[in-house]
């Protein structure tokens, strides 16, 4: 009814919220055709973070009525500018990193900095704590050292949980010697036992800065 008088902005309020789950993803891709078919600007209101991917040109996350950042859904997901964005916008893994000369110190594991996208070499003086957030996505596991990518870094631990999913397993590892726990998605096809070896490849232009 609202989008057959062809009004100049549209605003959907959670339009979807009372849908069942299948539904509600084939609505999304319909409002998204309606959209590009009648091309009027639209204001979509949604807690929804897939729905809010699916359907928008542009996304303004906002936190307690301020507006943490506006960006397109690929650039929110992976270039996030703030701790709450990166939570907010899919699941993420938060890591503390010590600067040490050249060099960001993890626990259990170290980066030349000057391989991290978007983190200036001067960032920081010796000993400054930066906070990364990195996408499980981005992480892989393997059985024995992986054939590097230029730049990767190996990063030997253990499997310490793991939860199936149907399109992906999502794995909890700890690198040796070491307290943080990443988690870590990898296709249904990959599967590590409980308490089994692995090596993490850690690629560092998928490490983002939270400063």
């Amino acid at each position: 009814r609202a989008i057959v008088i062809k009004p100049s902005v549209l605003l959907l309020d959670e339009p979807l919220s009372n849908l069942d789950a299948n539904l509600r993803e084939e609505m999304r891709f319909e409002i998204r055709r309606l959209h590009d078919a009648i091309g009027v600007t639209t204001v979509y209101v949604t807690h929804d973070q897939a729905e809010a991917m699916a359907t928008s040109d542009r996304i303004a996350v906002m936190n307690q009525g301020r507006v943490e950042q506006v960006d397109a859904p690929h650039v929110l997901y992976t270039r996030p500018r703030t701790r709450f964005v990166a939570a907010f916008i899919g699941r993420t893994n938060f890591l503390t990193g010590t600067r040490a000369g050249a060099e960001i110190d993890f626990d259990g594991f170290s980066i030349p900095a000057g391989q991290i996208a978007g983190l200036p070499d001067q960032t920081g003086a010796t000993g400054a704590k930066i906070e990364f957030s990195v996408r499980p996505q981005s992480l892989r596991l393997a059985r024995s050292p992986a054939s590097l990518l230029e730049g990767s870094v190996n990063v030997a631990g253990t499997v310490m949980q793991r939860s199936f999913l149907g399109e992906h397993w999502d794995y909890v590892f700890a690198p040796r010697q070491a307290e943080a726990r990443l988690k870590v998605s990898m296709p249904p096809n990959v599967v590590f036992e409980v308490g089994e070896d692995a090596t993490m490849t850690v690629d560092p232009a998928l490490l983002v800065a939270i400063l």
